[in-house]
């Protein structure tokens, strides 16, 4: 098995890099985002979380030539049908802004207004799929989540994206209140890492 020291993080979203990184540097492993390689983001094609998560890291351990790790995640909520799903990110993108600029507050609103709409249980689930591509091809696939539900208002600023109006089973805070270690112990991306973690440095 190859020892993984240096990885590029597939990711040009500063709250993910960050967060993986904060997982892998204990392991005493580089990372590297894709931003500062000036890597391209590939369109998301693909209909699944870990088909997306396989297709940005083949795109940037092909491109950077190192071992590149991706993580495709998303908020699902049963009452919307699993939206907004693979299209998370999409729900948040600001129309006609050059560089695809997002506002996560316009999309938290959007859940909460469809979701008031569709009424019925708030409850949902963030999930997580890492892949971990070399540069020849062969990759990994790591999947995790976290149940939930969704609340309003949002709560929080420590955390990012959907994490102010998401509150994990059994917790009285969102995941934009407690601490990022607190939050690394649970979510879907701890749930996903744990996997890969066993697998990759047993």
């Amino acid at each position: 098995m190859i020892k993984l020291t240096e990885l590029v993080v597939a990711s040009h979203n500063e709250g993910k890099v960050r967060e993986i990184r904060e997982l892998l540097t204990p392991l005493g492993v580089t990372t590297i985002s894709a931003a500062e390689l000036n890597l391209p983001e590939p369109e998301e094609t693909e209909k699944t979380f870990a088909g997306n998560a396989r297709l940005k890291a083949v795109a940037a351990a092909k491109a950077s030539g190192k071992p590149a790790l991706s993580d495709d995640s998303g908020l699902a909520i049963d009452a919307l049908g699993g939206a907004p799903g693979i299209y998370a990110a999409r729900w948040a993108a600001i129309p006609k802004v050059e560089g695809g600029g997002r506002d996560f507050d316009m999309a938290m609103w959007r859940v909460w207004e469809e979701l008031t709409r569709a009424g019925g249980a708030k409850t949902a689930r963030f999930i997580c799929a890492l892949c971990l591509a070399f540069p020849d091809g062969e990759t990994e696939v790591y999947e995790g989540k976290v149940e939930g539900e969704i609340i309003w208002p949002p709560r929080g600023d420590q955390g990012f994206g959907y994490d102010p109006i998401f509150q994990a089973l059994g917790d009285k805070l969102t995941f934009a209140e407690i601490s990022p270690a607190a939050k690394h112990a649970k979510s879907h991306r701890a749930d996903a890492f744990a996997k890969f973690l066993k697998a990759r440095f047993p």
